[in-house]
C-alpha cells in the first residue's frame, strides 16, 4: 500500500482535502511537488514519486484515496492527475473446471522447466499454441514486447475529458494475426483488481495505428496441487474513447499436457 503518512502530508501541504473534484475536476500534482512535500522523510517508499504513484491495484491506494474514491493517472512524465472516479477493473477468480490442453508440439520443451518467471510461462503457453487456441485465432504470431511510449491521447474518464501527451507503458507479449491483435499482460500475486491504464494505453496505441481488432488479455500461472495451471482473462473496450468501457469477454484456465521425453 502507498504510504499513508506521505500522502496525508501531500494532501495537507497543497490543501487537496478541500479540492472540489466534482466541480473543479482533477487535481494536478507534479513529481516536484511530491518531492518537496516529502523531503524530510528518509524511506524511499515515503518520498520517491515513482514509488508513491505506483498504485496498480485498488489495495495499493493510500487510505485518503480510498475514502474519497480517487485514483491517479499520469498526464505526462512527471505530472499526475488525482481523479475522482473508477480507475480499476475487477479481475474475478476463474472457478470453471480446469481444461486439459494438449500441446501442439510433438516434443517436450525442456528449457521451459528452467526458471520461474511469468514471462517464461507466457512464452511456453504460446509455444504450445495455447494462446492461439484461447484467442480462437490460429494465425497469431509473436511480434510485440517491451516498454514503449504512447502517442498523445484524449479519452473520457467518467465525466472528465482526459488528455495526455506521452507516457510509458509495457507489453509483456503481443501477437498479431490476420484480423486481430492480442496484447498480453502477466498478472501476479493473485491480484483481484488492476488499473485500467495498464490495459487501455497499449490498446489505444495499437487501435489508433492499425485497422485490426485489438484485445487485451491478463495471464497468470498458478500452482494447484503441484501442477502449473494457466489462467487467462480476455478484455475489450466497447468504446475506444472511453477509459471505463472495459468489459470482460472470456476467461479460461488450462493444464498443458506435453509429450513425455
Amino acid at each position: 500500500m502507498a504510504s499513508d503518512k506521505a500522502w496525508n502530508k501531500i494532501f495537507s501541504d497543497y490543501d487537496i482535502y478541500n479540492h472540489d473534484f466534482d466541480k473543479d475536476g482533477p487535481y494536478v500534482l507534479t513529481a516536484a511537488q511530491i518531492k518537496l512535500s516529502c523531503q524530510e522523510f528518509t524511506a524511499a517508499a515515503d518520498k520517491e514519486p515513482r514509488i508513491l504513484c505506483k498504485q496498480d491495484t485498488r489495495t495499493d491506494r493510500p487510505a485518503v484515496f480510498v475514502r474519497r474514491g480517487l485514483f491517479l493517472l499520469q498526464e505526462r512524465n512527471g505530472i499526475y492527475l488525482i481523479i475522482r472516479g473508477e480507475g480499476y477493473v475487477d479481475v474475478p477468480d476463474i472457478t470453471s473446471p480446469v481444461e486439459d490442453y494438449h500441446s501442439r508440439l510433438d516434443f517436450q520443451l525442456e528449457s521451459s522447466l528452467v526458471g520461474d518467471s511469468g514471462m517464461q510461462y507466457l512464452d511456453f503457453a504460446y509455444s504450445t499454441s495455447l494462446i492461439r487456441t484461447f484467442m480462437d485465432d490460429p494465425s497469431l504470431e509473436f511480434i510485440i514486447r517491451g516498454r514503449k511510449n504512447t502517442h498523445p491521447l484524449s479519452f473520457k474518464v467518467g465525466h472528465y475529458q482526459f488528455n495526455s501527451v506521452t507516457v510509458f507503458y509495457k507489453i509483456d507479449a503481443g501477437y498479431e494475426g490476420r484480423t486481430s491483435i492480442a496484447l498480453f499482460t502477466v498478472k501476479t500475486n493473485n491480484a483481484t483488481s488492476l488499473m485500467i491504464r495498464q490495459l487501455y494505453y497499449p490498446f489505444r496505441k495499437f487501435t489508433d495505428n492499425t485497422k485490426k481488432k485489438v484485445y487485451t488479455v491478463l495471464f497468470e500461472k498458478r500452482v494447484i496441487n503441484n501442477e502449473n495451471i494457466f489462467y487467462m482473462w480476455k478484455y475489450e473496450f466497447a468504446d475506444v474513447n472511453d477509459y471505463n468501457s472495459i468489459r470482460l469477454v472470456k476467461t479460461g484456465r488450462y493444464r498443458i499436457l506435453t509429450p513425455r521425453p
